[in-house]
């Protein structure tokens, strides 16, 4: 019994229309992640992750001398950038191989968010465990003393 029909002597004030803010925050913040994942790339392009000392170290590898699962991935898409597939499958060849995947569910969000559909982010928890293992498998095997797996570490 609040509306505005049950008082006689309250004012009507029609609602305001929608602002542009949201819709000019719905293109800002992907445009901003864009600037930033390209000039990312750019430094990555122009700076080899193997002269330049700016580039963080891996804590994993300094503590415990032992690779870890993204051990390489910056020299990797250095070489990748630079369009040297086969060093940058050297260097890190899970990251290669998973880019394809990452690529097709990041078309994936955006033609939903494009078309004003919900994205749907959310993986099947069967292929997160999936994926899980393969990177324990991939650490494992990257750091087996044997010499038939050597060629997974960078």
């Amino acid at each position: 019994m609040n509306s505005i029909l049950d008082r006689p002597n309250a004012e009507f004030t029609p609602p305001t229309p929608k602002s542009d803010y949201s819709t000019h925050c719905r293109l800002i913040i992907p445009l901003l992640c864009l600037l930033g994942l390209a000039g990312g790339g750019l430094i990555l392009f122009l700076f080899n992750p193997v002269q330049s000392d700016f580039y963080p170290f891996c804590f994993f590898h300094r503590i415990t001398g032992l690779q870890c699962p993204g051990c390489g991935s910056l020299r990797a898409m250095h070489q990748l950038l630079h369009g040297n597939v086969g060093a940058a499958f050297h260097y890190n060849a899970l990251l290669i191989l998973s880019l394809p995947l990452l690529l097709a569910q990041a078309v994936r969000i955006g033609i939903a968010k494009a078309t004003h559909q919900p994205a749907r982010g959310a993986f099947n928890p069967a292929w997160l465990w999936a994926g899980m293992a393969v990177l324990i498998l991939f650490a494992i095997l990257r750091n087996l003393p044997f010499h038939a797996f050597a060629w997974l570490a960078p």
